[in-house]
């Protein structure tokens, strides 16, 4: 019954293609949008996924996500360190600085300005600092003004000029040289990213009575990082106000994935970019459903003599109903395939051409792959109904 049900659906050819089109075209459009959401939402925690190196995040706690940072005093870092299970603890600051760069050497008048993200990384040990060096060298961090520029915001600022070091821009009407280039992930603003020491970032910046902006933790081994974070928040907590109140809180500690969580749930809830998204996912869904339910229809009626002619054979119904749903199950998997490979590869041609944000992971593909199984349902439920209520003797007597 199998390969009858298979030669019945392959027969029409336009009618098989419609279905397999149908479904291919949903597929793709659910994938590829799923896909360029996650790529925007995974590039609001580019900073964090570059900082590999610490283990614990420790800020304000009102702070959200990565970009809302609010100054911490320097005593936050001695009393970071003093607890029980903190290895090292290393300040960084994060804020965005304002470029002035000449546009020609002929006319210094004319100027291009930019706003870019700046990184101070610890003066001793550069913890933070980008693991990827294209062009330069890290220790050159510690020469005067030297700051390193991530290879996206080179190309912006200089397009269709080579990679070079040595060059000097203003920032914040302080003197900036590059010494180095180096590969980070792409960001939610595109923005230049610069690099360079904490108090040569402090110099870049509108002096203020705090600076810091959150302090890199490492946890000693075999010691959990959920442990030190609970530490860290009971110990800096503040004292009440008055006599039987709860502490107020101090800072807020939280792990390398915890943080990530955060800045992604932060764009989540405030802003559009899932439900755009999700709105487009939905509509590709609907016309999927539209396009290989109304085809799958189609075929079915066509077909309605073949089918009564197995019932009056003797077989079931659920014999047919099979027939049925292997049919959908065999348009579905075949369009499956083809709408996530083109979506794939329509990524991979993007990212390698433009700075489109694509991520594609495997959740992509499950929830795809449930979406198409619930069109093939819905498009078999629309036609196996015809098929049930088919008697034998209509079709002989027709």
């Amino acid at each position: 019954m199998t390969w009858i049900a298979i030669q019945m659906l392959m027969g029409d050819r336009a009618k098989y293609l419609g279905i397999v089109a149908g479904i291919t075209f949903a597929a793709l459009l659910i994938a590829q949008q799923a896909s360029i959401a996650l790529g925007l939402l995974l590039r609001t925690t580019a900073h964090i996924q570059d900082i590999a190196d610490a283990d614990i995040w420790v800020m304000d706690p009102n702070v959200q996500f990565i970009d809302e940072f609010k100054p911490l005093s320097e005593n936050a870092l001695h009393r970071v360190r003093g607890v029980p299970g903190v290895a090292w603890a290393v300040p960084i600051y994060k804020g965005q600085g304002r470029l002035k760069l000449a546009v020609g050497q002929l006319d210094k008048k004319k100027a291009k300005y930019q706003q870019s993200v700046v990184l101070g990384l610890d003066d001793a040990t550069l913890v933070g600092a980008p693991r990827q060096i294209l062009l330069g060298s890290l220790a050159d961090l510690r020469k005067p003004d030297a700051v390193i520029i991530d290879e996206s915001g080179y190309r912006y600022l200089w397009p269709n000029e080579p990679l070079a070091v040595g060059r000097e821009l203003e920032m914040n009407d302080h003197r900036a040289v590059v010494v180095g280039i180096c590969k980070a992930s792409e960001t939610f603003q595109t923005f230049p990213i610069f690099y360079c020491r904490y108090r040569q970032a402090l110099r870049y910046v509108p002096q203020e009575r705090k600076a810091m902006s959150a302090i890199l933790v490492g946890v000693e081994q075999g010691v959990s990082k959920e442990d030190v974070c609970r530490r860290i928040m009971e110990q800096t907590a503040l004292k009440p106000l008055r006599a039987g109140d709860p502490p107020r809180p101090g800072l807020k500690a939280l792990t390398h994935e915890q943080f990530i969580a955060s800045t992604l749930m932060y764009f989540v809830r405030r802003t559009g970019i899932v439900i755009n998204f999700g709105i487009t996912v939905s509509l590709g869904f609907l016309v999927g459903c539209a396009v290989a339910g109304q085809t799958f229809y189609a075929f079915t009626l066509e077909n309605l003599p073949q089918f009564g002619s197995l019932k009056a054979m003797g077989a079931s119904n659920l014999r047919i109903v099979g027939m049925v749903l292997t049919q959908a199950l065999m348009a579905g998997l075949i369009g499956y395939g083809l709408g996530v490979g083109v979506a794939a590869l329509f990524g991979q041609i993007m990212t390698t051409s433009s700075r489109l944000a694509f991520y594609m992971p495997w959740h992509v593909l499950v929830g795809t792959g449930a979406a198409v199984g619930l069109i093939v349902v819905l498009a078999s439920l629309v036609s196996v109904y015809k098929v049930l209520v088919l008697e034998p003797a209509a079709i002989f007597r027709g």
